[in-house]
């Protein structure tokens, strides 16, 4: 059952000590009374920084409490005032980043294999990582024990948990005692591993110990598929991806595609911030906020947007007068996404499953990629690891890096004798060794790396729809196969005349093609279709169109009836939800463009309306009314060839469609 809120505030407090006056301004009624006239519901406020200090009088660590701090009732006031007004106050504390702790206790530090912090001393910075399997993780378990004795603690957002090569003193203790070369670095990340997963398991017990109620969060700024194996530690997920900052436009459409598949309520989290977090007094455009709030619903998570109170205490009324011109519209919004399900034909099989994804910065490209051509295409999917039920989906995508087990093998083949459809590209499909195709059923044998780079695709038959019968240039490198017995080639690979090098080539870039055959391109037997080139690594590359017009051909040829179709641009996104409890279905569209107006920083300045928006269903209910929500204004509609079908007479930004069910 989902349980939060969706309309949630992260009000950072990192504050130097060298700030006087810390506070003084501070008004608890001021406070919630903005925040409860910007339709907010859920605030997560600070008892602990990552300057370490903390924000209400401890009696446990009084020395660290913020020596500038005019209030020490801060906190307790601000959770005893929202509480009075129904909103909910989740606890903000640190974990890995404390400069207090870094300063007087050097030795809990993360110590790299030369000996160094991960940050060094004169860097403006309190990111010198601390390592919690020493005597540190006893400190923070009196700081949370003298948290749950002085004020209420609905839950806790605890900052920075990450899996990190340490080489402390504890840590290679504890590698000695399990046998492991701790001067390996693959043993050290296997340490870390384990013993991050049993520091979750620890705080949480003692947590649930002290405070059977509170909520737990543990934050690396990324949701892979490690995270699945500590579920149990959590009670949901905060997808942190400031799109303006480092996380990119391309990170949260793609994560939050696999957070919603491990079965926890979640919610997405931006910022209020022009750029990334505590980028002190600016402001993302409206525009910019409406386009990733409405992104989180659509996919079927509650809302957090990052801000940070000035130092000072007092809230701003300009920051909160933009979230609140958002967040009253998610309100309006809600009974046409609580408890909503993604409708899906499609699951992609996530790659981080077989490599070491930690921080944002890890997450494998390769899904970007196929984020962005299937909704640009309007195709409605998850993005899935092996313990999720293949059953689910009528198509699974192996992109391009998709190692494939015996028992993988085993399972996709028994999806596709089950008519289930497969499409592979490049490497996915070769055992971990990468020496072989892992199973006939890609209908192809590995012969090795390809000869030539770039080759080219000459697209025909239903690969070529909407394309030029002519050679297309593949600029990765693709894997050499054959087609084996039962196999058909549905597109060749043409060979330049040489490799570019310094002794043979031609002209400015590559050379040209011999326009004659080398090699199969995309082979299909059966249910499964196999691309030789590295497809989705190449759009996020360049996104060459022909490339994502081959893909969609494929796609299209395996999955013919998808569940949503529309007219409009590449630059729509749609999401098909259902609420069964309300006997109905629900469709998000969106249209917001990214700009690239800026060296560092993507823009969404501008909503630009779409017209006469043409809509097309594969629904297995009956659909009695179709109804713009939350406006209540009725399209007509129809049923062609099995399909649904009406049209929208107006896209402005975001707009939810209502198909009640007969």
């Amino acid at each position: 059952m989902s349980h939060l809120p969706f309309r949630q505030i992260h009000l950072d407090y990192h504050t130097s000590q060298h700030i006087p006056g810390v506070g003084d301004q501070f008004d608890v009624k001021e406070f919630a009374d903005t925040l409860e006239k910007a339709r907010v519901n859920s605030i997560t406020c600070f008892a602990r920084c990552h300057h370490g200090l903390m924000y209400f009088d401890s009696e446990v660590h009084p020395e660290r409490v913020h020596p500038n701090l005019e209030n020490k009732n801060m906190l307790v006031e601000q959770i005893a005032e929202l509480h009075k007004r129904g909103i909910r106050v989740p606890i903000y504390t640190t974990v890995q980043w404390d400069e207090y702790t870094s300063e007087h206790h050097p030795e809990w530090h993360v110590i790299g294999e030369h000996g160094g912090m991960t940050a060094g001393l004169y860097e403006a910075t309190f990111r010198r990582t601390l390592c919690v399997n020493s005597p540190y993780r006893a400190f923070l378990k009196d700081h949370l024990k003298d948290m749950f004795s002085q004020f209420p603690v609905d839950g806790l957002f605890l900052d920075i948990v990450k899996t990190i090569d340490c080489s402390c003193r504890w840590c290679r203790a504890g590698m000695k005692e399990q046998g492991l070369n701790a001067s390996d670095k693959a043993a050290r990340m296997t340490y870390a591993v384990e013993m991050m997963k049993e520091f979750k398991e620890d705080l949480s017990t003692f947590i649930r110990e002290h405070n059977e109620e509170c909520e737990i969060f543990y934050n690396q700024g990324h949701i892979s598929p490690d995270t699945r194996e500590s579920l149990h530690n959590y009670n949901h997920l905060e997808v942190e991806s400031l799109p303006s900052g480092e996380w990119g436009y391309g990170h949260f459409p793609t994560v939050v595609r696999y957070a919603r598949t491990l079965g926890a309520d979640f919610m997405g989290m931006t910022g209020k911030f022009h750029t990334s977090w505590a980028d002190m007094h600016s402001f993302k455009n409206q525009a910019a906020l409406e386009y990733e709030i409405f992104h989180m619903i659509a996919m079927n998570g509650k809302c957090s947007i990052g801000d940070q109170l000035h130092p000072n205490g007092k809230i701003s009324d300009d920051t909160y007068d933009l979230i609140g011109s958002v967040y009253s519209q998610v309100e309006k919004k809600e009974p046409w996404c609580a408890g909503a399900k993604a409708m899906t034909d499609i699951g992609v099989l996530n790659p981080e499953e077989f490599r070491l994804t930690i921080e944002h910065s890890d997450q494998a490209k390769v899904l970007q990629g196929v984020t962005r051509i299937l909704a640009e295409a309007g195709h409605q999917f998850d993005i899935i690891d092996t313990k999720a039920t293949f059953e689910d989906y009528k198509l699974l995508i192996l992109a391009d890096e998709v190692e494939v087990s015996a028992p993988l093998a085993e399972r996709l083949e028994q999806f596709t004798e089950n008519g289930g459809k497969i499409l592979a590209t490049h490497k996915s499909g070769l055992n971990p060794e990468g020496t072989a195709f892992a199973s006939d059923l890609f209908g192809v044998k590995r012969v090795g790396e390809a000869p030539f780079s770039p080759d080219f695709l000459m697209p025909e038959g239903m690969i070529g729809q909407g394309l030029r019968k002519t050679e297309h240039v593949m600029y990765q490198k693709g894997l050499q196969v054959e087609a084996l017995a039962g196999s058909e080639v549905l597109c060749e690979t043409y060979v330049p005349y040489f490799n570019r090098t310094w002794e043979h080539y031609c002209s400015h870039m590559h050379t040209p093609s011999t326009e004659k055959a080398g090699y199969p391109g995309v082979v299909q037997k059966g249910n499964v279709i196999y691309f030789m080139h590295p497809v989705f690594n190449q759009y996020v590359q360049n996104a060459p169109l022909w490339v994502k017009r081959m893909v969609l051909n494929a796609i299209e040829g395996l999955l013919p009836q998808p569940t949503l179709r529309h007219s409009g641009p590449a630059s729509v996104i749609a999401a098909v939800n259902e609420q069964s409890a309300e006997n109905r279905a629900v469709v998000h569209l969106l249209h917001y463009i990214p700009e690239s107006k800026s060296d560092e920083t993507l823009i969404i300045e501008d909503v630009i309306p779409l017209h006469e928006l043409k809509l097309s269903l594969n629904m297995v209910e009956k659909v009695a009314k179709v109804t713009c929500v939350p406006e209540m204004s009725v399209l007509e509609h129809k049923v062609v060839d099995g399909r649904l079908e009406f049209v929208l007479p107006k896209l402005n930004g975001h707009q939810i469609i209502e198909l009640q069910y007969a």
